[in-house]
């Protein structure tokens, strides 16, 4: 939040040609900046949704909102507040905190502790997070005085309130998109809107069908460093969808190369060979925190960890000079096993 997330955008909507003076309802979008990246919302302007200048309204005080209340990139938001405080304090936190907590609290404990919220200090150390000087190999002993105030075990939600019993920071990059996302549907869908497709700094979820019974189709981009190719085409009616990948947020030192994806068990980059992974769930908010779960374990833990949760994913894996791509069985109940586009 406050900045592009560590998440790149990958998935996106597709253009199409639309002559609504064929149909009675019409497709209308709307967009602009929003958490250091942009956001937009297509909807089927139906006779029953609200005027367009008050869905754009309402949406973008939502998102002024959680920018307020969870951007680790502004000194005045609430959790960096809460961030500042020392061990041993509490502090009253807006509901959209207190969510997030438990959420992430819930992501870590399914994965073993594969998502943390609260990896921030090791963020900051390798020159990813908001206090990050620069782009850095730290010391083995750097890394473990870092972990050391790293942990869910450290935070607590008592009534409005947020509690440590260590001096941790929290980070709401690996989930709060997909929790605007959700928040941005059900308040269109509480103005009247029955159709849309709604997209937050790369997360996006979709519902209903366009004018003239046609799907939202949705491009998974295929990994590459300096260009965009659709790598699979799907159709989404309610279900939010995330991807999370290594292949563009990265450095490198000495001919080595650092994803900017923490491992939280080993407070450093993952090293496996998953370049990318999409994750399609009903949830935008867990389908942004399972990517970033699946994309921590790699290829082979993911993928067994994905089926075993029945959670419907796409894997890209580098093998010797290409990508290969392995998707789960609840991914090709929902859209076909396909071949690679």
């Amino acid at each position: 939040m406050g900045r592009a997330s560590l998440q790149p955008v990958i998935a996106v909507a597709l253009a199409a040609a639309l002559t609504g003076c064929l149909f009675q309802d019409k497709v209308e979008d709307f967009g602009g900046p929003t958490m250091g990246s942009t956001y937009s919302v297509k909807y089927v302007a139906s006779d029953g949704a609200a005027a367009k200048a008050q869905l754009q309204r309402e949406t973008e005080s939502i998102l002024a909102q959680l920018d307020e209340q969870l951007s680790t990139y502004r000194a005045d938001s609430d959790i960096e507040a809460f961030n500042a405080l020392p061990a041993g304090q509490c502090m009253a936190m807006p509901e959209s905190a207190r969510e997030l907590v438990l959420a992430g609290q819930q992501l870590s404990q399914e994965s073993d502790g594969a998502l943390d919220l609260t990896i921030q200090p090791l963020l900051n150390l390798w020159g990813f997070g908001p206090q990050g000087r620069r782009e850095q190999v730290p010391s083995a002993e750097e890394i473990a005085r870092a972990r050391e105030t790293v942990g869910h075990r450290h935070l607590q939600v008592v009534g409005e309130q947020l509690c440590k019993d260590a001096a941790v920071e929290v980070d709401f990059n690996s989930i709060a998109a997909g929790y605007a996302v959700d928040l941005v549907a059900q308040r269109l869908e509480a103005l009247g809107v029955e159709s849309y497709l709604v997209e937050i700094t790369g997360e996006l979820k979709a519902r209903g069908r366009k004018p003239g019974d046609a799907p939202w189709r949705i491009a998974i981009e295929a990994p590459r460093d300096n260009e965009r190719v659709a790598q699979r085409v799907i159709e989404l009616d309610g279900y939010g969808v995330s991807t999370s990948g290594d292949y563009r947020n990265y450095f490198e030192r000495d001919g080595k190369r650092y994803s900017h994806t923490l491992d939280p068990q080993t407070g450093a980059p993952i090293e496996h060979r998953l370049a990318a992974v999409t994750v399609v769930d009903p949830s935008a908010l867990r389908a942004d925190g399972l990517s970033t779960v699946l994309m921590v374990l790699g290829p082979e833990r993911g993928l067994a960890y994905a089926a075993e949760h029945r959670i419907a994913a796409l894997f890209v894996i580098h093998e010797e000079q290409e990508f290969i791509s392995k998707s789960t069985a609840a991914f090709d109940e929902l859209f076909g096993a396909g071949a690679e586009q």
